[in-house]
Order: C-alpha cells, then structure tokens, then sequence
C-alpha cells in the first residue's frame, strides 16, 4: 500500500507540474532602434506592445529592448531567444541580416521582421503603406502652403522613404499642381539635433509645410517656431507640436501583433510576408489642428476613404520622374512589386538620390 501511495503521489506532482508547465506564458520579444517613450517609429510599436499585452493578459509574457544598434541587433536578438522568448519581433529594417542569422540557430522560435524582404523558415516579413499615411500629409500640405514650398527630412534613400517622399509630393500635386518639396538627407534614423538642423535647412529655403520620416518630433518643433506647418509622423506629436501639427499619421502595429500571437497561440503560425495599410486599420489619420479649415479636413477624409477602397490608389498613372520619363502609364497602377523597389524620384521633386 505505502508502494502504491507513493507511486499516485508522484503522478500527482508530475500532473501538477504539467499544468504549471501548460499555464507558462508565452514569451515575445521587441526589439527597437529608437527609444521606447516619446514618439515617433519606435514608440509606435512600444504602443502596440502595450496593446499585445493587454489583449493576452497573463497568456503572455512581453518584453522589450530599445535603443538598439543595427550592427548590434543580432546579438540582442540571439540573447532573447537564449531566453526562452519564442516570438521575437525586429522592428528595423537594418535588423534583417543579424534575423536571418539568429532565426537559422533557433528553428523553435517565430521571427518577424519589419519592413526587410528577406525570409526563412521561421522567418517572416511585415510593414505598413506608410506611404498611404504620406500621401494624406501631401495632400493637406498642398492646401495649406502659402509658397508652394514643401519639404521633407529624410533618413535613408531606401524604397520605404522614397515611397513616402514621392507620395507626399504626387498628392500635393494632385491638389496644387504648382507644389514642390525639398529634401534633406540626415542618414539616421533618431538624431533630434540633425533632425531639426535638417529642418531649419528647410525652412530657410522657403519651406511653409514640413513632413519628417525621421522619428523625432525635432522637425515638428522647428517647424512651429518658424511659424510653418508640420505634422506627426508613425505616432501623434501634437504635445510638442500643438495646433502646428496639421495631422498625424500614426501606425498601429498591434493590428499584426495580436495576429501572430493568435497563430503561434494555437500552433498555426507560417511566416509570411504581411503589408498592411488604411483598408486594414493599421494606419490611423486623426489629431488635426484645430486650424486646419473644415473644407481641407472634409477633403483628406475623403481621400483617406478612397485609398482605402481602391477607388483613388497613390500611385495611379500617369507618373513622370525628375528627368520627365514615364514610369507608370496613365490608366494604370503601379504594382506592388515596383514598390517596393522604388529607386526614383517624381517630378517636383527638389534634390538628388543619393546612391
């Protein structure tokens, strides 16, 4: 009897230890390039981790590193999953390379990486229309400047910003057709002090309407205190910008997050290669100024809706570049594909692309 006694004691113990192994939350990793306060790229996909958290409660277990350097993301990356963290999201796309590497050493752990183009595996790729987003931006701008002078602090010549600079510039366009931007290439991604050097460079060529897709509120703030306009970018920096901020742009994250939680979850999940936009909620444009005229507000609404639906894509022909060539035929839409290997610049467009 005391034989058997101890032989259904130790299935309890190991029964119990199963359901606390089965009860163990689900561990996700984040990692970002810039600081996970504030605003701007790497604060939006700090909200969204909230959110993750939030929606799963004790199912999951989220942490994250920020202020990460791109040469020094695969070692974060590999010490995570060293960790036990078993979903690990890169949201950079200078993250690409050291994933592919670290995603190959873990086969057990989901690796997503946003905006890059390599996958694997247990590899997979995601990203917004952030263009869609620039393209509401442009349209308001070309409204609102006095100077038919815009402008734009951009990071890297890489598709993503050129997609967005040249959507900020075709939609203006579409709305005054007399509209050019300048451009100002910092080459980084969070640097407040060049941002805002970059701005002022900008505004003292005549710039009235500023757009940055760098993610500091640095270009906004200069922008207000040169009396111009300007906007939020990836998140709402209307607290440094007040009613100089026109509109945000501001991505939600989560709407991808709470997806793959869900698949890995329920043991579904399969890389895939995810580019969501207005249509899908992952992009939100609100926060307007309140002196943005109503007539302008009713307009970008619009717009919104219409990108949206597919009735009024950004890129829909005819599309000329600087040198006067056609690149997309009137009557037609440029394709994803050609997105995203966007290596040019539209018409109106002041400044070269660096190689």
């Amino acid at each position: 009897m005391k034989r058997t006694r101890t032989s259904l004691a130790a299935v309890a113990m190991l029964a119990t230890a199963g359901l606390s192994h089965a009860a163990d939350p689900l561990k996700v990793g984040f990692v970002y390039i810039g600081p996970a306060s504030g605003a701007g790229w790497s604060y939006a996909h700090e909200l969204a981790r909230q959110e993750v958290q939030k929606t799963y409660g004790d199912k999951v277990k989220t942490v994250f590193v920020e202020k990460v350097a791109e040469n020094d993301s695969e070692r974060v990356m590999r010490d995570l999953a060293s960790q036990g963290v078993k979903v690990i999201f890169g949201g950079a796309f200078g993250f690409m390379n050291g994933m592919v590497n670290v995603s190959k050493e873990f086969p057990d752990v989901a690796f997503e990486h946003a905006t890059g183009y390599k996958t694997g595996p247990n590899l997979g790729i995601y990203d917004i229309r952030t263009y869609e987003g620039a393209c509401l931006n442009g349209t308001i701008a070309g409204k609102m400047t006095r100077k038919n002078v815009l402008g734009v602090v951009a990071p890297f010549p890489i598709p993503e910003i050129v997609r967005n600079l040249n959507a900020f510039t075709l939609c203006a366009q579409a709305v005054n057709p007399k509209v050019q931007t300048h451009v100002v290439w910092v080459n980084t991604w969070y640097d407040p002090p060049k941002e805002r050097e970059a701005a002022k460079t900008l505004l003292n060529q005549g710039v009235d309407v500023l757009m940055q897709n760098t993610d500091s509120a640095a270009p906004l703030q200069a922008a207000k205190e040169a009396g111009a306009w300007g906007f939020g970018w990836d998140t709402d920096m209307s607290q440094w910008g007040g009613d100089a901020q026109l509109a945000a742009s501001h991505l939600d994250w989560s709407v991808h997050y709470n997806k793959v939680i869900a698949d890995v979850l329920a043991k579904r999940w399969k890389p895939g290669n995810v580019w969501l936009g207005l249509k899908d909620k992952a992009i939100h444009y609100d926060h307007f100024s309140a002196k943005l005229p109503a007539d302008v507000r009713k307009l970008v609404e619009q717009r919104a809706k219409d990108i949206a639906s597919g009735k009024h894509p950004v890129f829909a022909g005819p599309l000329v570049d600087q040198a006067g060539a056609t690149r997309v035929r009137a009557g037609t839409e440029m394709p994803d594909v050609d997105k995203l290997k966007m290596n040019w610049l539209v018409k109106g467009v002041i400044g070269n692309l660096p190689q």
